[in-house]
């Protein structure tokens, strides 16, 4: 099982590292958004920083699934990042569905792999 969580978390930080890359930077042509898909994006994009948070916490938490440290706190603060992707593309661009659940397995699985980290946190007083 920590081969896997190993596996698992590499991949999501090379995921999420390459799209940060292809979209802060630019290093990919954007596809032509349509219907909600487009309206959603310009409204991240107008606000002025909503995409550009976004971006950089994926950035941070990828940096922190790569090297391997803080990977409990990485997949809980990304955890919000996935399920937006998740609903994004269940609503709005279906094509991707099958990359968010991947995403959303995989922050699951690493979730339960590092929930003795978590105990501590979630223990009554």
């Amino acid at each position: 099982m920590r081969f896997a969580a190993t596996i698992l978390r590499l991949l999501m930080g090379l995921l999420f590292l390459f799209a940060v890359e292809a979209v802060l930077f630019k290093r990919m042509p954007q596809p032509e958004l349509t219907g909600n898909v487009k309206v959603f994006m310009e409204g991240m994009t107008a606000s002025g920083y909503s995409l550009t948070l976004a971006k950089l916490t994926e950035l941070v938490c990828a940096l922190a699934f790569l090297s391997g440290f803080f990977v409990p706190l990485a997949t809980v603060v990304i955890f919000p990042v996935t399920i937006n992707i998740l609903m994004n593309h269940l609503f709005l661009l279906p094509q991707g569905l099958s990359a968010a659940i991947v995403l959303i397995v995989g922050n699951l699985f690493l979730a339960y792999f590092y929930r003795q980290r978590y105990y501590p946190m979630l223990k009554a007083k």
